[in-house]
């Protein structure tokens, strides 16, 4: 069968007692069409139409859906035309309509979005009236949880290539029984110290932008709302040096309980491993912290002042200078200094900021600026199998 054009002006709303009692008869409806929009309508548009002409949504879901955003189901409207009923069910990721009785054919829904789309400007004003009634967010990725995970998934990946310690390090070829064993064990080798030392410098050269991302997400949090409101002086803020960034905290925002001390051992710990980041993303030349090696010359004779072996000057060198064996302690710094900054704020303040952290979507209000966890972070759908909807 298919729909006839101006079937949307006469729907009309079901009580839900009145299609309770339906699914309750033995003759209850069957809804053998089932359609799924994307954005063919725009939901916000569908939904403050549906709200406009229907007023609130009367379907059975809003009865089963619990009152937050984690629902498969968040809005339904039960709609009659004629001998059939229409369930139109928002989703997280589409618009789902369910039709009662024979199925239509599949260009029928072509129809129905055009009936719908043609009664739009009949109720416009009252569709105005609605949206101006809703909150209007944005979500946004947190940068401080973005940088932390891939610093999280890199560490990972370094710990599973099993780096040699120094027990294991072939010391010579003197030591194996042939130069192939040698140069079997010695490709192997070089191909993790290889891989390890760059996911090395990776993750040293996010550490210190992480703890700065949790700064600023901080900043934007808690900001006072006469600095928040005024472009200038809000973008000023953030493009302060890092450190006066911190100092200013407990100035510039709300929510702490004392100053930020900026003499205190995490802060100086913090503070010198930007330093030590400046020196190697920048490639600054501080000989005392690149040298690995000391000798004489006689001429053209060197002399050593001591022998190191050909792993520490192949491999040994490589790790030094990007610090593999100072990964574990310098987490833990950045770690502490946030763990310091969240101390220095008031005891509910801290909790909701820790919760804002682990959070990797984010919310702005676009009326009044303020931050939100919008969901929870799991990805939730849903199908529904033949017999389901037959």
């Amino acid at each position: 069968m298919k729909l006839s054009p101006g079937v949307v002006d006469q729907f009309v709303a079901v009580h839900p007692r009145d299609f309770m009692a339906l699914l309750k008869a033995d003759d209850r409806p069957d809804f053998d069409t089932f359609w799924k929009l994307q954005n063919q309508i725009k939901p916000v548009d569908f939904y403050c139409y549906l709200y406009a002409r229907f007023g609130p949504p009367n379907g059975i879901q809003n009865f089963l859906r619990a009152d937050h955003s984690d629902n498969l189901i968040h809005w339904e409207w039960t709609l009659q035309s004629d001998d059939r009923f229409y369930l139109i069910q928002g989703h997280n990721f589409r618009t789902e309509i369910w039709v009662s009785g024979p199925q239509l054919e599949a260009d029928s829904l072509e129809v129905l979005i055009a009936d719908i789309k043609q009664s739009f400007p009949q109720h416009g004003k009252s569709m105005g009236e609605i949206r101006s009634k809703l909150e209007h967010w944005v979500e946004f990725i947190n940068p401080y949880q973005r940088i932390r995970s891939a610093v999280e998934s890199l560490d990972k990946e370094l710990a599973a290539l099993s780096v040699p310690s120094k027990e294991d390090q072939p010391q010579s070829v003197t030591d194996f029984d042939s130069p192939e064993d040698w140069s079997k064990v010695w490709n192997n080798h070089a191909q993790t110290i290889s891989r390890a030392t760059g996911l090395c410098f990776g993750i040293r050269s996010m550490l210190p932008v992480m703890a700065e991302a949790f700064v600023n997400l901080l900043m934007y949090m808690q900001m006072k709302p006469e600095l928040k409101a005024d472009d200038r002086l809000r973008e000023n803020l953030f493009r302060q040096p890092i450190d006066v960034r911190i100092r200013g905290l407990s100035h510039n925002c709300l929510g702490f309980e004392r100053a930020i001390d900026y003499s205190h051992e995490a802060c100086r710990h913090y503070h010198s491993l930007v330093n030590e980041r400046n020196d190697l993303l920048h490639g600054n030349v501080v000989v005392d912290k690149l040298k690995f090696n000391e000798l004489y010359f006689n001429g053209r004779v060197p002399v050593f002042k001591s022998y190191s072996t050909m792993w520490e000057r192949a491999f040994g060198v490589a790790q030094n200078s990007v610090g593999l064996d100072l990964l574990k302690n310098e987490r833990e710094v950045v770690d502490g200094f946030i763990d310091y900054v969240i101390s220095c704020l008031k005891e509910k303040v801290q909790t909701q900021v820790r919760a804002f952290l682990h959070q990797r979507d984010l919310g702005l209000s676009l009326d009044d600026g303020h931050l939100g966890m919008l969901f929870s972070g799991q990805l939730v759908d849903m199908v529904m199998g033949p017999k389901s909807a037959k």
